[in-house]
């Protein structure tokens, strides 16, 4: 006989799914813009060099957001250069055009109030952060309260929607082949 357990914390549980890299589910593609709060401008990643001075519809401020796991970790990669942003060993932002490596990889953390801050998935509490003046700030310098590190997501102007809907399909036991229903 099963006799549950009083008080369960399923943090760690889910903290440790989040780690792990997830094949099987479908990967999400999202197109979107950061707005720095301390430059009150947009994220920009402009090849190797990175920066929170980009304009509303920027096209160099339009960002691609991969997720490919369970929890919130992501990808960010500019549309217009193909450069992932990537945080180095010393903390410094940089673009890359290979986003396969751990420095690339950002835990997408919503905060009280509403903000979004990326944590660098490699190096534990160390944050993508801006000056006032757009300049990117190294990693050890910046903490999860401070408002460098607070974003805001905000879709470009005019955006069309790059995700197709889901098709949901039927599987009968008479045809057993797949056919496809009506979304309604």
């Amino acid at each position: 006989m099963f006799v549950p357990e009083e008080n369960v914390d399923f943090r760690i549980h889910v903290e440790n799914q989040t780690r792990a890299r997830d094949d099987v589910s479908r990967k999400q593609l999202r197109l979107y813009q950061l707005y720095s709060r301390t430059s009150g401008k947009h994220i920009q990643v402009l090849g190797r060099r990175i920066s929170a001075k980009g304009e509303d519809g920027d096209k160099y401020a339009q960002l691609l957001v991969e997720t490919d796991t369970f929890g919130s970790q992501v990808r960010i990669k500019g549309k217009e250069t193909d450069f992932y942003l990537c945080m180095n060993r010393k903390g410094k932002l940089v673009g890359k055009p290979d986003g396969t490596s751990k420095e690339c990889v950002f835990i997408e953390k919503v905060l009280e109030n509403n903000y979004t801050a990326l944590m660098s998935a490699k190096y534990t509490g160390w944050y993508v952060g801006f000056t006032k003046k757009g300049r990117p700030r190294k990693g050890p310098k910046t903490r999860e309260n401070q408002q460098d590190v607070h974003f805001m997501k905000r879709y470009p102007k005019g955006q069309v929607e790059l995700q197709k809907p889901f098709k949901y399909t039927t599987v009968t036991k008479r045809t057993r082949r797949i056919r496809p229903t009506n979304p309604s």
